[in-house]
């Protein structure tokens, strides 16, 4: 049974919550004040706080500060009905939980307890996780001997078991649609739909009708009603690949969703309400999305409950010959060539490459090869990787590549990064440092046009 210290200067609000709470099977405390609330903190065992923002004498965010003082792990819940959204980010940069806003339905912050309690469970398992692993992971498709991916394992399967939200992070290639599968398929929602939707393969004046669907005349073109990616993935997981690249107006809508369960269609005045649990994911750091203003900071918080950050493979290249292997038997089961293996020099080839790729650029290496050896052995001269155009580190050299133009240069640069990118626009220009009309006018000019990108890709 976990014990819940309720301080709330509002005794018939106190009182509600205390008997919700106590009958959902928790021991509750309550104190009408912080001064209350911190003396019950340091004689008790508490497990979770739930405060208001506003207190007599010491306020709520002064509170919050002190019981962090006294158990920094501890779960703290806002509450406030006199603040705007912005005050609550500001308790939870001061290391509140999760926050509530007033009036709600006593079942909301049931959920919400629930929920915050399951995080703290999964990250006390996981403080000792290296210790704690007992036993080696181990799925088929996922490809993950190294102790960094057994971590990355280790804590998908703990996380799979709540309803937590999950933020996943990593380079692009990295297999993010792997784990985010992953989890769904050891959730109590393994029944239910697994949707997937990348917001960068959609254009950005379609992804709110792509993701909460639109009725009949709610634009041009709309002769018809057509439900969402939020109503397909009901009572299962929605995947959102990119999240750091949905428009602004989008955003906002997710954060409802995240927090009432509920939605309207575009055009449409119905509310729907549906069972989901979002899976993002991103190859961009958010918390620098953050400072720059493109991203919400409310929306950031919902999403980052649990985060699970990808290494590159380039830091777990112990993996890479039973990744390549894997690849290797896929593609002979595919051939009509007789495949067996890779030679050991071959091997060697690859696992000292930096691959900027990741695990997605191995694969291609390893089909280029299995499409172009003669013999049924992978040889290190089948093997050709992608390497980009190095300067010259002397300061005597040349700048360019002999015999290549700055305009040739940067041309070819650009052919490189858009061809590591799949053709997406959006990833080409992180990997560049462009914005994504700075390359849409470059890839114009060396005539690379809109019907490029809408060719289909992988």
């Amino acid at each position: 049974m976990s014990n819940i210290l309720i301080v709330e200067d509002e005794a018939k609000m106190r009182r509600l919550l205390e008997l919700d709470l106590n009958e959902a099977g928790y021991q509750t405390f309550s104190a009408p004040d912080a001064e209350k609330g911190l003396d019950l903190l340091r004689r008790e065992q508490i497990d979770l706080v739930l405060t208001d923002l506003k207190l007599p004498g010491t306020s709520g965010l002064e509170f919050l500060q002190a019981a962090k003082r006294i158990n920094g792990g501890l779960p703290v819940i806002v509450m406030t009905a006199y603040g705007t959204v912005e005050t609550a980010v500001e308790a939870m940069k001061a290391g509140a939980s999760d926050y509530v806003l007033k009036p709600f339905a006593l079942a909301e912050m049931r959920m919400v307890v629930q929920k915050e309690l399951d995080v703290r469970r999964l990250r006390e398992e996981n403080r000792n996780l290296r210790e704690a692993l007992g036993r080696r992971y181990d799925y088929p498709n996922i490809v993950a001997k190294s102790a960094k991916m057994q971590e990355v394992l280790a804590l998908a399967e703990r996380v799979a078991a709540t309803p937590s939200t999950v933020l996943i992070g990593g380079e692009s290639g990295v297999g993010k649609d792997l784990i985010a599968r992953l989890i769904h398929q050891r959730s109590s929602r393994a029944t239910g739909p697994f949707v997937k939707i990348n917001s960068t393969a959609i254009p950005e004046n379609l992804l709110e009708s792509e993701l909460f669907g639109y009725e009949k005349g709610a634009f041009t073109g709309a002769v018809g009603s057509k439900p969402g990616k939020f109503e397909l993935a009901d009572k299962g997981t929605l995947f959102l690949d990119e999240i750091g690249d949905v428009p602004p107006v989008t955003q906002v809508k997710l954060l409802r969703v995240l927090q009432e369960r509920e939605f309207e269609r575009l055009g449409g005045t119905r509310t729907i309400k549906v069972d989901v649990r979002l899976i993002a994911a991103t190859n961009r750091d958010l918390r620098a999305a953050l400072e720059e203003g493109t991203f919400r900071q409310d929306l950031y918080y919902r999403l980052n409950v649990v985060p699970i950050d990808i290494p590159p493979l380039r830091e777990h290249k112990e993996d890479i010959p039973d990744l390549a292997n894997l690849f290797l038997s896929r593609l002979a089961q595919k051939s009509q060539k007789k495949l067996e293996g890779i030679r050991p020099e071959a091997m060697q080839k690859l696992t000292a490459f930096h691959w900027p790729g990741n695990v997605r650029e191995l694969e291609n290496i390893v089909e280029r090869a299995c499409a172009l050896t003669a013999g049924p052995l992978i040889e290190p001269s089948d093997i050709h990787l992608d390497q980009m155009p190095e300067r010259s580190r002397s300061g005597d050299g040349p700048l360019l590549p002999e015999g290549k133009t700055l305009d040739e240069f940067e041309d070819e640069i650009i052919r490189e990064a858009y061809r590591r990118a799949n053709g997406n626009k959006s990833e080409a220009a992180r990997l560049l440092g462009l914005s994504r009309n700075a390359l849409r006018y470059r890839l114009e000019k060396i005539g690379i046009g809109d019907e490029a990108a809408k060719a289909p890709q992988e």
